[in-house]
C-alpha cells in the first residue's frame, strides 16, 4: 500500500458483527471468558483493548514498523521507553529535546541512577565522544522542539550499530508522512499522538513503534504494569484524525513555508528557524529525510527581545496563544514560559533557547488569514 492508503486502511477491517466501516469504540473494562483460560484475545482493557489494537496496528504500518504500543500521553510513552533500562545506564541525548523530556530525565530518572549527556546531535561529530561504556541509547528529536534542529538519522543509526546501542527518535514534528526513521535504521520511534497524528486538539496520547520483538515485549509489559493507557474513545478519535494526515501535512507544510518566508523578510524579525529555508544549517539533510516537505513548525526571534515577543503573542487575534502544536488551528507559544518553563534559564540559553524565542505551529487555515494576523500583531511590536 502507498502511504495514503495505509492511513485510511492499514489495520482496519469492517466490524465482523455488524459490518460497520468505522472501528467500534469498545468501551469495556473487562471481557467475558468462554471458559477458564480461554478468551477471545482480550481479558482486561489495561492489558489490551480492540480499539487500541486497531490504532497500534495502524501506527506500526504508517511507520514501516512491526509493532506499535500506545500510551496515555507522549510523556508516558517517553517514560516507558526509558524504564526499559536500569540504574547505572547512560544515555546520549539531543540538546534540544522537549522541556518535559528534560524534566523527566534530569529531575526524576536521575533519582534512580540513570545519567544523561546532552549534545548537539545535528553535528554527528559530537555523538561518539559522548558515548560511554554504560551508554545504552542515543535519544533525539528531529526536527527539534523548539529550535528546529535537524539530525542525519542514517548517520545516527550507523553510530548506534557501531557501538551496539539503541537509537530512538521522537518523530512528532515530521510525522510518518514526511519521515520514517525505521526505514533509516532507527530502532525506536515515538509520537505524541496529541499532535499531528490526531490533529484536532481533542486528545492526549502517545505511541512507540519498533521492529524489535524484545522492545515490544518490554513496552507491552510496561503498558500493562503501569497502566498509562489511552481510553478507547481517544484511540477512536486518533484513528479518525489519521485518515486525513497526508492531506493535512501537505497543507501544514505549504503554509509553514509561506509563513517562514514572510517572517524571514520582515524587518522586525531577527532570526527564523525552519528546515525548509535554504539558510537553515541542515536544510539539505531535512530535504532528503523529509521528502522535500518540512511540516508546519517554525520558531523565530524578534528584534526587541522578550518584550517584543510578549507584545506579539498578546496581539494575535485569529492565531491562538496556547500550549501544544500540530493541530488544524494556528497556535503561538512562548517556550521560555510555557513548553520549556521547567528548564533552568542557563540551560536554555546554552542550547540557544532564549527568552525572546516565539514558536508557531502553523495550521491549515487560509494562508492569507494567518499572515494577515501575524502582520497586524508585528505592527504593534
Amino acid at each position: 500500500m502507498q502511504f495514503e492508503t495505509k492511513a485510511v486502511r492499514a489495520g482496519i477491517k469492517p466490524d465482523p458483527t455488524t459490518g460497520a466501516i468505522v472501528p467500534p469504540i469498545y468501551q469495556s473494562a473487562t471481557y467475558v471468558l468462554e471458559e477458564v483460560g480461554k478468551d477471545k484475545g482480550f481479558d482486561y482493557t489495561r492489558s489490551s483493548n480492540p480499539t487500541r489494537a486497531v490504532l497500534e496496528a495502524n501506527l506500526a504500518a504508517l511507520e514501516s514498523g512491526e509493532y506499535g504500543v500506545c500510551f496515555a500521553s507522549g510523556m508516558s510513552a517517553v517514560d516507558a521507553v526509558f524504564r526499559m533500562f536500569k540504574a547505572g545506564d547512560h544515555f546520549v541525548m539531543s540538546d534540544d529535546v522537549y522541556g518535559g523530556v528534560t524534566r523527566l530525565c534530569n529531575q526524576i530518572l536521575t533519582k534512580y541512577g540513570m545519567t544523561f549527556t546532552y549534545v548537539n546531535t545535528s553535528d554527528l561529530s559530537t555523538i561518539e565522544p559522548a558515548i560511554q561504556e554504560n551508554t545504552k541509547m542515543i535519544w533525539l528529536e528531529t526536527p527539534t522542539n523548539p529550535l528546529l534542529k535537524v539530525t542525519d538519522l542514517e548517520g545516527v543509526a550507523a553510530i548506534g550499530k557501531k557501538h551496539g546501542i539503541l537509537t530512538g527518535v521522537d518523530n512528532t514534528f515530521a510525522t510518518p508522512y514526511l519521515m520514517r526513521p525505521i526505514e533509516m535504521g532507527i530502532d525506536i520511534v515515538l509520537h505524541s499522538t496529541t499532535k499531528y497524528l490526531s490533529g484536532h486538539n481533542q486528545i492526549i496520547g502517545g505511541a512507540v513503534i519498533t521492529n524489535h520483538q524484545h522492545i515490544f515485549d518490554d513496552l507491552k509489559f510496561m503498558q500493562k504494569s503501569m497502566g498509562a493507557i489511552p481510553s478507547p474513545f481517544d484511540c477512536w478519535l486518533c484513528l479518525s484524525g489519521i485518515k486525513t494526515l497526508h492531506l493535512r501535512m501537505e497543507k501544514h507544510s505549504e503554509n509553514g513555508m509561506a509563513v517562514a518566508k514572510f517572517l524571514e523578510a520582515h524587518p522586525k524579525v531577527s532570526k527564523v528557524n525552519y528546515p525548509g529555508l535554504e539558510n537553515h544549517p541542515n536544510h539539505e539533510v531535512a530535504k532528503r529525510q523529509m521528502n522535500g516537505k518540512f511540516s508546519g513548525m517554525i520558531s523565530f526571534e524578534l528584534n526587541g527581545g522578550i518584550e517584543a515577543g510578549r507584545t506579539l503573542m498578546n496581539s494575535v487575534q485569529m492565531c491562538y496563544l496556547a500550549e501544544s502544536l500540530g493541530a488544524v488551528e494556528t497556535m503561538v507559544t512562548h517556550p521560555a514560559t510555557m513548553t520549556h518553563a521547567g528548564v533552568p534559564r542557563d540551560d536554555r540559553y546554552a542550547r540557544g533557547l532564549t527568552d525572546s524565542l516565539v514558536r508557531v505551529s502553523v495550521g491549515i487555515e487560509a494562508i492569507e488569514d494567518i499572515i494577515a494576523d501575524l502582520e497586524q500583531a508585528l505592527e504593534k511590536v
